[in-house]
């Protein structure tokens, strides 16, 4: 991940083991409620984190910050960022946008969020989250947002033919506790949350987490606060010359996802697309050439 796409959490991950111990300590303190826990005063961070003031004077600049206003300024913007609405992007983007052609700039910002999505994924956590989606005896559960939901529900119909045991929860909230009810340890969760992150999404994580399952979310680079119950993240670039963000580059990790879980468990995968597609005859569903 590259400096400019890296946020306050991830310079603070990267360097913890170089911490002292009174840093740690404050260290953890700002991710545990991050990124709220660093917007107070420098005295209100260090009261909360049970340290001195300039144990936080310290630790922010051996973060590579200038001081305490220059660590918050980025907390701040990294805010900014996650609560921007559509009408708030598209007066930012409108107001830099070059004379190209819209299909030009477009094309443009979406190869390079694929380019530093790709050169920030780790390949080892994609391997391991595909391993487990093959794992027939694992219950497989789906869900997303507002936006998102659409893609949850693309990634269920593609595993659902690929494999049993899979459900995807209703766009209604307060049905989610049924679902939760029939998930078993070692069954999977997979979340699809983006900024302007619901609450409901980071709820259902920590309670099904409870229950044993294995959370798996798809977010934007600035993180879900939902990951802090996933166990695989797939953190992926988002912004567009648009009112709305782009969901282009997540769709291309899931169809990766599909293709490698197909490839991988292709025998009863087959097995599974004849007998569809024998079903699908006998509805028929589909219109035959004549």
């Amino acid at each position: 991940m590259n400096n400019a796409s890296k946020t306050v959490s991830d310079v603070i991950n990267a360097r913890f083991d170089t911490l002292t111990r009174a840093e740690k300590q404050l260290a953890k303190s700002l991710l545990d409620n991050y990124p709220v826990s660093g917007l107070g005063s420098i005295t209100t961070v260090a009261e909360n984190a049970r340290v001195s003031t300039p144990t936080v004077a310290r630790m922010v600049q051996k973060l590579g910050y200038k001081g305490y206003p220059d660590f918050q300024s980025h907390l701040h913007q990294e805010v900014e960022a996650t609560i921007s609405n559509p009408l708030t992007k598209h007066d930012r983007w409108a107001s830099n946008a070059p004379g190209t052609h819209i299909l030009n700039r477009f094309a443009d910002a979406i190869m390079g969020n694929l380019r530093q999505t790709l050169s920030d994924l780790d390949a080892a956590t994609f391997d391991s989250v595909a391993t487990l989606l093959s794992e027939r005896k694992r219950g497989l559960y789906f869900v997303g947002g507002r936006i998102t939901g659409a893609l949850a529900e693309y990634f269920f119909t593609h595993m659902q033919v690929i494999r049993p045991n899979t459900t995807l929860l209703s766009s209604n909230s307060s049905t989610w506790p049924q679902y939760v009810l029939n998930m078993n340890p070692g069954d999977l969760l997979v979340i699809f949350d983006i900024r302007r992150y619901e609450q409901e999404m980071v709820n259902l994580a920590a309670v099904a987490r409870r229950r044993g399952a294995e959370i798996i979310v798809f977010t934007d680079q600035w993180a879900s606060p939902a990951t802090k119950h996933a166990k695989h993240i797939f953190r992926v670039q988002i912004e567009a010359p648009s009112a709305w963000d782009s969901s282009v580059v997540t769709l291309f990790i899931v169809e990766a996802l599909i293709e490698a879980v197909q490839s991988s468990t292709w025998d009863e995968t087959s097995e599974r697309m004849k007998t569809l597609e024998g079903l699908f005859e006998q509805t028929q569903l589909f219109r035959k050439l004549s």
